[in-house]
């Protein structure tokens, strides 16, 4: 009914609005993106392509208030867990075992690196359209931002969501021949990013007995799985006993994770802008 009761001077003004939004407001808003995002990415602490730049390492001490089963302290180079120390005290006879890095390893941490790589692709996106670019239709402005939204979510998700692995997969990950002495038959360990902390989660078994294997159920895939989960490895069936997760906040995690919400609020917002041009015509103004 707008499109219908708007005069030819109102149609006018209303394509000289849309043209100023395509010409200035969106490239006003792709450089904000873009220092929003370079800010991101500087979050994550690596260096450049042939910047040269050195990658700190930061520690950071796994621990939960009110028990001492499980203590780690970890240091995080970017990317890579570069060293990783962990004293474990046994439930069942207080027994203190510690196992650490071997020097000549790191374990990179997948989830951040992809996080990383999807923030630099929605880089690259937004700087293809420089100052110099003109957009000549809303539709292009939406196909951007849909490619620019959908690479900063991908980010996102990578690290609000853990992968999810099976029993097996844990026990077979290159992660159990990263330590120096090499760890018991009966301890797993896995290392992963939930939101903006940086998790340590240690498994004790213990072996089934062939009578008991009668009720053996074996565990899918989890996060974090329970005491009782079964699994089977190397001809051998596994109970989880027992199950300690500690976790610390890693700052700048969580300002990444700042700085994803509030850019996909300004693609948002820029969505919206064009699209409500569409209620004043009877056809699309894409």
């Amino acid at each position: 009914m707008a499109a219908a009761m708007a005069t030819q001077g109102e149609r006018a003004v209303l394509e000289e609005e849309f043209k100023w939004l395509l010409q200035e407001e969106v490239h006003a808003v792709l450089r904000q993106l873009q220092d929003i995002l370079k800010e991101a990415s500087h979050r994550f602490a690596l260096p450049t392509t042939g910047s040269g730049g050195a990658v700190k390492q930061e520690n950071f001490v796994l621990s939960t208030s009110g028990t001492d089963q499980v203590k780690g302290v970890m240091t995080l180079q970017g990317d890579a867990l570069c060293q990783a120390d962990v004293n474990l005290k046994m439930p069942r006879n207080n027994q203190l075992l510690h196992f650490a890095f071997r020097e000549d390893k790191q374990w990179k941490l997948q989830q951040i690196q992809d996080a990383r790589n999807h923030v630099n692709q929605a880089i690259y996106l937004l700087m293809n359209r420089d100052a110099n670019y003109q957009f000549k239709t809303g539709l292009e402005v939406l196909k951007l931002m849909d490619a620019v939204m959908l690479q900063l979510s991908r980010a996102r998700n990578r690290l609000t969501t853990p992968a999810t692995l099976t029993l097996p997969e844990i026990a077979s990950s290159g992660l159990t021949k990263m330590f120096t002495p090499v760890l018991p038959p009966d301890i797993l360990v896995n290392f992963y990013i939930n939101l903006n902390k940086l998790c340590l989660t240690v498994y004790q078994l213990h072996v089934m007995q062939p009578s008991t294997t009668k009720n053996f159920k074996p565990a899918g895939g989890s996060v974090l799985h329970n005491p009782g989960a079964m699994f089977e490895f190397g001809s051998q069936r596994y109970e989880v006993s027992h199950v300690h997760k500690v976790e610390c906040v890693v700052p700048w995690l969580n300002d990444a994770l700042v700085f994803f919400t509030v850019s996909l609020q300004l693609c948002q917002q820029l969505k919206d802008k064009i699209s409500v041009f569409s209620s004043y015509w009877n056809y699309r103004p894409y």
